[in-house]
């Protein structure tokens, strides 16, 4: 699906054909956004390159390549990837992180993805209904962007959070073997999560201190703010991959405790049945001259012996507290 939105200089907005928009950039107080969304490489690739000019090997990058987030100036626009993250289902603990690539001029935006982004989806939907965002430019589009794009992040991050909770909740009330493929997965995720946002945290800070002149200057405050919530979000993520990291020493450590449990009553079952076993060892030889064989009570005495030996030695296991 390819899609435009025009914002004129009179103050209107309205919507754009293919065939207009060499026209429209030839306008310099005109806004355009175009989003590429499930689109074909094969029709995207001639509308960059004919209409846009865009240099072949920054479409090259946006068509064909899968980068971490960068920027690159080619001196008239700006080419950045992004990367926004979400779990990979509803009921998955992993995240998958698409990329979103943006080609920013100076009365244009140009965005490609090719799946469903939710932070474009919304400042889309935004822009039809309030012209003011597209009033403002291609740099302060580009941030309400970026914007959904943290504010999306730090929703799933603060969703791992509670999943740790439940998980260290479910480690001291009944670990399973599932609890620890819970937390690897939590790990994973939080590595993948540190690889996409280090380098998204420098690019806004290179848009953020004005590295980029078509980046104004009251846009890049904007950016700062931005940055500031990357800055937290990788501190978040940093005590997610601790706490993580802990979670697994936690498990073992319970799950080691639950098994020198077991393995202390099984002991105490065995050394009680050491002495019974000495003693029904020896009344069960037949040697003919053993006087305790020809008693009468013989056996009901043997029985309450053994009984004594079992309590007695139960006392001193808890004297000892051995139990």
């Amino acid at each position: 699906m390819i899609r435009a939105i025009l914002y004129t200089q009179t103050g209107k907005v309205q919507p754009i054909t293919l065939d207009q928009i060499a026209a429209v950039l030839r306008k310099k107080q005109d806004f355009l956004w175009l989003d590429f969304v499930f689109e074909p490489i094969e029709t995207c690739k001639p509308i960059l390159q004919d209409i846009f000019n865009f240099h072949p090997l920054a479409i090259d990058d946006a068509l064909h390549e899968t980068h971490v987030p960068k920027i690159d100036d080619w001196d008239t626009y700006l080419y950045l990837v992004l990367r926004t993250v979400r779990f990979a289902s509803h009921d998955s603990l992993e995240i998958i992180t698409p990329e979103l690539d943006i080609f920013l001029g100076p009365n244009y935006l140009v965005t490609y993805n090719a799946g469903h982004i939710d932070a474009v989806e919304k400042v889309w939907d935004l822009c039809q209904q309030d012209q003011r965002y597209l009033a403002r430019g291609a740099g302060y589009l580009l941030y309400q962007i970026s914007d959904e794009i943290v504010n999306n992040s730090m929703t799933l991050i603060e969703d791992m959070d509670d999943h740790i909770d439940q998980i260290e909740d479910e480690i001291f009330s009944d670990p399973q073997p599932i609890t620890l493929a819970h937390i690897f997965t939590i790990k994973r995720s939080v590595q993948t999560l540190r690889r996409t946002l280090l380098p998204q945290r420098e690019v806004f800070n290179r848009l953020a201190r004005g590295d980029f002149g078509l980046i104004l200057e009251n846009d890049r405050i904007y950016f700062r703010d931005v940055y500031d919530h990357m800055v937290r979000l990788q501190e978040i993520n940093e005590s997610l991959r601790d706490v993580a990291g802990s979670a697994i020493d936690t498990y073992l450590s319970v799950v080691n405790n639950r098994m020198n449990e077991i393995m202390k009553v099984l002991t105490i079952i065995a050394t009680i049945f050491i002495p019974l076993s000495f003693f029904t060892g020896i009344y069960g030889m037949n040697f003919v001259y053993m006087p305790e064989l020809k008693w009468r009570w013989g056996y009901f005495i043997l029985l309450g012996f053994l009984g004594m030996v079992i309590i007695g030695m139960l006392i001193f296991f808890r004297r000892k507290r051995w139990m």
